[in-house]
C-alpha cells in the first residue's frame, strides 16, 4: 500500500502545526517522523489514523480518500506510547481484542482467533506471557504486547507513537533491534514518531525531520546525519558550533581554522556558516592560536572543552576522545581542525545573534 499527503494543514486557534505537508509513503517501508517537541510529528500521524482532521489537504492510500473514511474503517494498527493495554484482560485477550470486536459477519471463528493470537506469541517471542496480566509484565514486554494487538487485526498500516519513550536506555535499544527484525518479517507499511535521532536512524528506512510544523528534510538516515539540508537539521542533529567562515573558490577559510579535511563546496564566494559536531572538531596547541581553553572536564571516556574565542567572543564546546587528546588544560591556546562539517550561505535562516560573529570574520580579514 501507498500513501499520498499533499498539502497538509492544522491549525488550532491562532497557532499553525501543520503547514502544508507533502509526503509519500511506499508499501513495507518503514518511516520515521523525527523531531522536536510541537513539530507537528504526532498530529500527523493522528490524521493518518483517523484521530484527528486537518483544515485542507489530501490524504490517499492506494489511490483511496482515506479523509472520507472514518478511524474504524482505516484497518490501522495503532501503538501508544503508554501501551494502552486493558488492566483486565490477560495477555492472550488483550492481542484478541481487535478480532473479537469486529462485527459478526467479519469476526474470526474463535478457533481462528486463538490460532491467530498463538502464531503471534510466538512471534513476538511472548508465548510464556499469555495467561499474564499487564500489572505482571516489565515495560518492555508491555511494549510487545501492545505490537501485537496492533498486530492481530492484519493492518494496512501500523502507527507507532514515541514507541519506546516510556522505557529506559538498555530495554530501549534492545527492542529497537527486535523492533526492525519483527517489522521487516512482517512486511508491514510502518509511520513511527520519535524526537530521539539514534532510534529514527536505527529503525527507519527513511527518515522525515520535522519543524515547526514543516518537512525539513527526508532522506535515508546516512544521508540526513552527513548531509543536514538546512541549519534547523543540522542544529537539532546536534551541530552545535557555528563558526563564521568565507567561501572563496568553494573552500572555507577563516584564521584559527585549519579547514583542510573540509570538501570543497559548490557555493558562491562570502561569508557563510560552518556547522560542526563536538565531536567533529580536533584542537591543537597554538601559542599564537585563536581560542582559549576556558576550562577541562571528564565523563570518563570524553574530555569536554569549554573554548573562548578571541575573534566573536562565543565560547563554543567541543569534546575528545580522552585518551586521543593532546595536553590540554585552561589557559591553552589552540586552533581548531575541523574533521567533518556542514556550510550554509550567511543568509540561510542563521539567527540575528550570530550577525556580530560574521561581522567580526568580515573585519579580521580587511
Amino acid at each position: 500500500m501507498t500513501i499520498t499527503i499533499a498539502h497538509l494543514t492544522r491549525r488550532f486557534g491562532e497557532t499553525e502545526v501543520l503547514r502544508g505537508i507533502d509526503l509519500s509513503v511506499e508499501k513495507g517501508e518503514l518511516v520515521a517522523l523525527l523531531g522536536p517537541s510541537g513539530s507537528g510529528k504526532t498530529t500527523l500521524l493522528k490524521i493518518i489514523a483517523g484521530l484527528d482532521w486537518p483544515d485542507a489537504g489530501v490524504l490517499e492510500v492506494n489511490g483511496e480518500d482515506w479523509l472520507q473514511k472514518k478511524a474504524q474503517d482505516r484497518r490501522i494498527g495503532f501503538v501508544f506510547q503508554n501501551y494502552a493495554l486493558f488492566p483486565h484482560m490477560t495477555v492472550r485477550d488483550n492481542i484478541a481484542f481487535g478480532l473479537t470486536v469486529r462485527p459478526r459477519e467479519t469476526r474470526p471463528a474463535p478457533a481462528a482467533i486463538a490460532g491467530k493470537v498463538t502464531e503471534l506469541l510466538q512471534f513476538l517471542q511472548i508465548p510464556q506471557l499469555a495467561d499474564r496480566f499487564p500489572a505482571e509484565l516489565s515495560g518492555g514486554q508491555r511494549q510487545r504486547v501492545a505490537l501485537g494487538r496492533a498486530m492481530a487485526i492484519a493492518p494496512e498500516l501500523l502507527l507507532l507513537d514515541e514507541p519506546f519513550g516510556a522505557l529506559d536506555a538498555q530495554v530501549r535499544r534492545d527492542l529497537r533491534r527486535w523492533l526492525r527484525e519483527v517489522l521487516q518479517q512482517a512486511g508491514s507499511t510502518t509511520i513511527f514518531v520519535t524526537h530521539d535521532q539514534e532510534e529514527a536512524f536505527e529503525l527507519a528506512d527513511r527518515v522525515v525531520v520535522m519543524g515547526a510544523g514543516r518537512i525539513e528534510q527526508v532522506g535515508r538516515p546516512e544521508e540526513i546525519h552527513d548531509h543536514p539540508a538546512t541549519p534547523f537539521v543540522a542544529r537539532f542533529l546536534g551541530m552545535t558550533v557555528e563558526l563564521p567562515v568565507t567561501l572563496h573558490a568553494g573552500r572555507a577559510g577563516a584564521p584559527g581554522l585549519d579547514t583542510a579535511s573540509l570538501p570543497r563546496v559548490a557555493m558562491a564566494d562570502g561569508p557563510a556558516m560552518l556547522f560542526l559536531r563536538p565531536t567533529d572538531i580536533t584542537p591543537v596547541p597554538d601559542p599564537q592560536g585563536r581560542f582559549t581553553v576556558a576550562d577541562v572536564t571528564s565523563t570518563g571516556a570524553l574530555l569536554r572543552l569549554r573554548l573562548k574565542d578571541d575573534l566573536t567572543s562565543a565560547e563554543p564546546e567541543i569534546e575528545i576522545a580522552r585518551r586521543l587528546a593532546p595536553p590540554l588544560r585552561a589557559g591553552t591556546r589552540i586552533h581548531l581542525r575541523p574533521e567533518a562539517g556542514r556550510l550554509f550561505p550567511a543568509t540561510a535562516g542563521i539567527p540575528p545573534a550570530v550577525a556580530p560573529a560574521i561581522k567580526a570574520l568580515k573585519e579580521s580579514s580587511l
